[in-house]
Order: C-alpha cells, then sequence, then structure tokens
C-alpha cells in the first residue's frame, strides 16, 4: 500500500509548479483530479510537442492524474466543484492572482463546509504585499529573487536550463501538503498553505544573500566554474572532452598536486596556500591546470581523479543522460503509458523498500470527465446535457 492511497487531491492548475506537485502526491498514491478547461486544457499541453507529438513539460509533470474538463465560470460548474470537495482531502491551486477567491474556492469560503480540506495556493509572490496581483513566471522569478544576477559569466548573466523556481514552489508545496496531512491525522483539522515562488526561490539564494551580508560584494558570477572555491569546476582535456572537478580542503589539494597534475611542488607554493588564495590566483592556476590536461584524454584525467579521490563527473548531454550507466544500474527507468504510446520515465527519486511509486499514464485531455461525473452521481443524461452545454 502506498502512502497517500485513499487520499484525493483537486487540483485546478496549469504550467509547472502546481502539475509538478501534485504529480509527486499521485507517485505516492493518491487520487489527483486534473480540471482543465474544455477544448484547451492545461496551457502546458501546447508548450511543445517534442514527447511523440506531446508537449515534454506536459508527460513529465501530469502521469497518474485524471483529467476532468470542466469550465468553471459556466453556472453548472459550483454543484460539480463542491461534489468533489466534499470528497477531496487536498485542493491545489495555481490560477491567476485572485481567481481562486472569485470562484468561492479560497480557503476562507471553503473551510466552514469543508473543515478537514487543506487548500495549498501557489502563487508569484504570496497572498498578500505589493506584488501580490502581478503575473509571475519561472524566468521572471529567477530575475526576481537575483538568481540571475549570480548565474552566467562575468560579462552576461544566465538563466537555469530547467524551470527552477517552479520547482522549487512545487517542492515547497509538495513538502507542506505532506506535513499538513500529518497534523490533520493528530488534529483532524485542514488548513491553508500559501506558497510563494518568490519565496521559495529566496530561500534557494540563501548561500549567496549571506555572502552578501551588510552591503558586501556577492559572489561572481564564474560560468559554470564555482564563484568561491578553486578548483572547482570544468577543464577540457586534450580529446576536446570536459571534465568536471571540485576541491574541498587542503588535504584534497595536496593530493591533485602530487597524484593529478603530478607537480607536488604545487603542494608548497604560497600562491596556492588557501582555497582564498588559489580563487584570487585562478588564472594562471586555471591554465597550468589545462596545461597538464591537454595531454590526457577526459578518461585518462578522470582515472587520476579518481585515484586521488578527488570528486569528478562527465560534462554529460541530455542523450548521455538517457545513457547514464548508473541510472541503468539501479533500474531507475519505468514506462508510462500516454496518448502517444509509451514513453520512458525516471522513477522518482528515494528507494522505499515496502512500496513501488505509481507510475499510471499521462492522461488525454478530458479523458475521465464522464466516470469522475458518473462517480459523482451524474446519470448518463444530465452527462451528456453538461456535455451539450460546454460546462464539461
Amino acid at each position: 500500500m502506498r502512502p497517500l492511497e485513499g487520499i484525493t487531491v483537486v487540483t485546478l492548475e496549469h504550467a509547472i509548479a502546481a502539475p509538478f506537485c501534485t504529480r509527486q502526491l499521485a507517485d505516492l498514491g493518491a487520487r489527483v483530479i486534473k480540471i482543465e478547461r474544455p477544448g484547451v486544457g492545461d496551457f502546458a499541453r501546447a508548450y511543445d510537442s517534442r514527447v511523440r507529438g506531446l508537449a515534454s513539460h506536459f508527460v513529465w509533470t501530469n502521469r497518474s492524474k485524471e483529467s476532468l474538463t470542466l469550465d468553471v465560470k459556466h453556472p453548472e460548474a459550483p454543484p460539480i466543484l463542491k461534489k468533489l470537495l466534499d470528497q477531496a482531502d487536498v485542493l491545489v491551486q495555481n490560477l491567476a492572482p485572485g481567481a481562486a477567491e472569485r470562484l468561492g474556492l479560497s480557503y476562507e469560503a471553503l473551510k466552514d463546509a469543508h473543515p478537514r480540506l487543506i487548500v495549498c495556493d501557489i502563487s508569484g509572490y504570496g497572498a498578500d504585499g505589493p506584488y501580490r496581483d502581478k503575473k509571475a513566471y519561472d524566468l521572471l522569478i529567477q530575475s526576481e529573487s537575483g538568481f540571475l544576477s549570480i548565474t552566467g559569466t562575468p560579462d552576461e548573466p544566465a538563466k537555469a536550463g530547467c524551470s527552477v523556481a517552479d520547482i522549487a514552489a512545487g517542492m515547497y508545496a509538495y513538502s507542506n501538503i505532506l506535513a499538513a496531512l500529518l497534523q490533520r491525522g493528530r488534529t483532524g483539522a485542514g488548513c491553508r498553505i500559501d506558497v510563494s515562488m518568490l519565496e521559495s526561490m529566496a530561500e534557494w539564494m540563501s548561500y549567496p544573500m549571506y555572502y552578501a551580508i551588510d552591503g558586501a560584494a556577492p559572489p561572481p558570477r564564474a560560468g559554470a566554474a564555482h564563484a568561491t572555491i578553486y578548483p572547482y569546476g570544468p577543464f577540457p582535456a586534450g580529446d576536446g572532452k570536459v571534465v568536471m572537478l571540485g576541491l574541498q580542503n587542503e588535504r584534497e589539494w595536496v593530493s591533485f598536486c602530487d597524484e593529478v597534475l603530478r607537480q607536488p611542488e604545487l603542494a608548497r607554493d604560497p600562491r596556492y596556500g588557501s582555497n582564498a588564495a588559489r580563487s584570487a590566483a585562478r588564472a594562471e592556476l586555471r591554465a597550468l591546470i589545462v596545461d597538464v590536461f591537454s595531454k590526457l584524454s577526459a578518461e585518462e584525467v578522470i582515472e587520476r581523479l579518481d585515484r586521488a579521490q578527488i570528486a569528478n563527473a562527465h560534462m554529460n548531454t541530455m542523450h548521455d543522460l538517457w545513457e547514464h550507466p548508473q541510472l541503468k544500474a539501479r533500474a531507475r527507468w519505468a514506462d508510462v503509458a500516454t496518448p502517444a504510446g509509451e514513453v520512458p520515465a525516471l522513477l522518482p527519486p528515494g528507494v522505499p523498500n515496502t512500496w513501488t511509486a505509481r507510475m499510471d499514464p499521462v492522461p488525454a485531455l478530458g479523458q475521465h470527465t464522464d466516470a469522475i461525473l458518473n462517480g459523482l452521481g451524474y446519470g448518463a443524461q444530465d452527462i451528456a446535457r453538461l456535455h451539450a452545454e460546454k460546462a464539461v
């Protein structure tokens, strides 16, 4: 039995933050009913068509869910929503600012009729404050949170290659919902959870914020290298490939000089006698390291690093990740059904020994509408009428 079997989640969601949260609840066994706009659905369905005609974002964040098409502004929608919430444990929404309140789906509007309901609101900036009503997308929050100011090269900032602000908010929504379910098990009462993308990213930015405390200079943008530890970053090998390596302490610096560079005298050179000194001299030290590596292949560099017990990694592409030997050795792949056929999917991180993650299909738009309505007590004629009136 999975941990969240018997828990029902109703979600009015789009894009990434809320869908990523609820997909993880579904991974743990929750029933997730995804309400989508008739004819269009979650707009992430149309982001691209890279997964055999389906959108990569949508396939990633929506497996194991049921899709119910419902025009939430239609006069027939409120009784349907009420019936759904009568059976629900959790309501998740990341609609536009103020939309949930206008629909009567705020925690305050629901708490008396549904005292056990956990309501999780995900927004860009939170439920109050001067930024409350601003629209917020992932890249905008990367900018607003200062992430872009420390990411990239000295000449130009760079965004994260994945939706890091959405992911951060989705993870905090997920973990807070799990905590709220535990609390409800003790008290019997639901609660309201207010997750802000800005606050989620600000938490993740706390190391560079503390580094820049009291007006001090922030960490410089250092490309793929670490901004304040050196050597820690990418270095080219003689075969044109790149090796990522990182040193953490003086013992490793000595080992790096002895066994990797094979220049033990460098370990005693005062110009490189501390991390601060090495970081200050990174240009000349990089030239020295690159000169040694230029005579070796990437695998030969990695062999030396492994022998010296220096942390290292390949600079992998997405194609390399698909074929990663560690993921294969640990059997981390499963097949998931989609409207376009089966696709491979990573099992959720974490390997419990008493249950397996739910890996059910990615739903077609409105695939479960009739079945859900029937489960709410609507007969065939009522369902046909709702379709005819374009309520669903």
